[in-house]
């Protein structure tokens, strides 16, 4: 099994509804972000990668048909070129929803561990965290993830990246808010009965790091 979709959009973009969007319609299982904390003998593949070390990517994404959000997301050139058949999805979402999504989740959670303020965490999920800070806050963001300007910027500039760098014939730019139609259509997958999936709220977020992870981070 290789990977069938990749999708290098940020997270906060909608990668969680379009995980469950690709699972609907046959591209599953799909890596994202909640896939390292559910298989912590995963975590080390991203350590290696955070450090410049080459993988093999059909073992890091072994089982898998398809990657969204981070830390797969930060590796899409490299991914694209790995797996040449694969399509790819770009999320994307209006810059100022973005900002207040991510600011107020994986902004505020990479805060908390920088500061030393989290709760007690397993060794693995505290090692992917570790890993997260490094790709998203210091490889992508160039340090300046609690900064909006400097956010906004390398949102701004990673999605003209891809669009410039992947053949339009093999890219779709998506917004979840859009639905079934473009995804299936550019997929050639019929649309499915059910209602497109919309979840992982910022409150969603939280309640899923051990519960009210926002206030006992404090």
């Amino acid at each position: 099994m290789s990977l069938e979709v990749i999708g290098p959009g940020f997270g906060r973009t909608g990668t969680a509804s379009l995980k469950r969007a690709l699972e609907m319609i046959g591209f599953g299982p799909c890596h994202h972000m909640e896939e390292c904390f559910a298989h912590p003998e995963t975590v080390p593949y991203w350590q290696d990668l955070a450090a410049g070390k080459a993988v093999d990517w059909d073992v890091v994404f072994a089982g898998y048909r398809s990657q969204v959000d981070w830390p797969g997301a930060h590796y899409w050139r490299e991914l694209i070129a790995a797996y040449p058949q694969a399509k790819v999805v770009l999320s994307v979402r209006p810059e100022e929803s973005w900002w207040k999504s991510f600011s107020g989740t994986i902004g505020t959670l990479i805060g908390f561990y920088r500061a030393g303020t989290l709760p007690p965490l397993p060794p693995a999920m505290l090692g992917m965290l570790a890993t997260a800070a490094e790709i998203v806050e210091t490889q992508t963001f160039a340090g300046q993830a609690a900064d909006k300007a400097g956010a906004l910027a390398a949102y701004r500039r990673h999605i003209q990246e891809v669009v410039q760098t992947v053949p339009p014939e093999r890219l779709l730019v998506y917004d979840v808010a859009e639905g079934w139609a473009p995804l299936c259509a550019f997929l050639d997958r019929p649309i499915p009965q059910e209602a497109f999936p919309h979840v992982n709220s910022t409150a969603n977020f939280w309640a899923a790091l051990q519960g009210d992870g926002k206030h006992s981070a404090h």
